[in-house]
């Protein structure tokens, strides 16, 4: 089965409800899984998240960063086949791998890009859907859950959506199996991470921010209290002493106009515009509505409009996140 032709865009409009159960294919996304030994020391040496505190049933946002403390990659970190996977977008992990795998030789680890495919499962019957894939029950009103299933694991994002990270194998019987999904690309996927305002990092973006301006201190994805690891000092820094000046908002507003993929934000200032940050992912409804994940200056007032640099008719204020970045 060619998993990149069995999946198209799903069309809503931002009135609409989404089918009950989608399954999304996301070759715009990947994994780097770590085995070995000393897999869990070597991770905690690396990255912001906790590894040490992390449960097999678990899964956390984290981000790893070089030396100044500017990150390569954001991602999902949980258990998976005897080892640890790092979810994360697929177009960061070349240079990503690299970093990670620097101090390895020193190790019992083995770091490598993962061959599994990335499935997304989302809708009000996705626990249902999830629950004859897993090998036990598991309580879906909690989240950042993992569970077992056969060919991989899969992951519980929200309320209603999981992440399925499994053989190309298991991911052909489940869609050969179930008929009653919705089948979507991976847009759909970008529309719920922009909702749940979850950050990434693309190549484009690597070594541009601290985890704090991706909000990742909001999301349980900094421990303060794990010990040192690459670039502690800088975002021990931005937290005890307020030098973070960014965070990432979601930003929404209407064009009839496609939208461009990757632009900077411009945001008005008297009657002039300038420069405010750059886009990170973006989707557009059917009726024009869009919405957008941006890191922008985190000063800002709230009635501040902005707009593409791209599409300079295209106007954009902030919408509501869901949490907050009162620390």
């Amino acid at each position: 089965m060619n998993l990149t032709k069995t999946f198209t865009a799903l069309p809503i409009s931002s009135t609409q409800d989404l089918p009950d159960l989608i399954i999304c294919h996301l070759p715009s996304w990947g994994a780097i899984t770590m085995v070995g030994d000393d897999k869990k020391s070597y991770l905690q040496g690396q990255i912001t998240s906790n590894v040490v505190a992390l449960e097999p049933n678990q899964s956390t946002l984290g981000a790893h960063c070089d030396g100044k403390g500017k990150m390569l990659s954001t991602f999902r970190l949980f258990h998976h086949n005897n080892g640890y996977a790092m979810f994360q977008h697929r177009s960061a992990i070349e240079k990503e791998l690299v970093e990670i795998k620097k101090y390895a030789i020193f190790s019992k680890v083995e770091i490598q890009e993962s061959t599994d495919v990335c499935l997304g499962v989302i809708g009000v019957h996705a626990n249902t859907f999830i629950q004859k894939l897993a090998s036990k029950s598991f309580n879906s009103e909690h989240t950042n859950q993992v569970v077992a299933i056969n060919g991989g694991s899969a992951v519980q994002i929200s309320t209603t959506r999981w992440l399925l990270l499994l053989t190309q194998e298991s991911a052909e019987q489940i869609l050969d199996t179930d008929t009653t999904a919705s089948l979507a690309n991976d847009a759909i996927w970008d529309y719920a991470d922009i909702l749940d305002a979850i950050p990434r990092i693309s190549s484009e973006d690597q070594l541009e921010h601290i985890p704090q301006a991706m909000n990742l201190q909001a999301l349980d994805g900094i421990s303060f209290t794990k010990g040192c690891y690459t670039g502690q000092e800088t975002v021990a820094r931005a937290k005890y002493r307020g030098i973070n000046k960014r965070a990432m908002f979601k930003l929404e507003g209407h064009s009839d106009s496609p939208l461009p993929s990757k632009t900077t934000i411009e945001r008005q200032v008297g009657e002039n515009w300038r420069g405010a940050g750059k886009l990170l992912a973006q989707y557009q409804f059917t009726d024009g509505k869009i919405i957008a994940l941006a890191v922008l200056p985190n000063n800002l007032e709230p009635d501040t409009s902005f707009r593409f640099e791209d599409s300079p008719t295209t106007l954009l204020t902030f919408a509501e996140l869901p949490y907050s970045l009162q620390e």
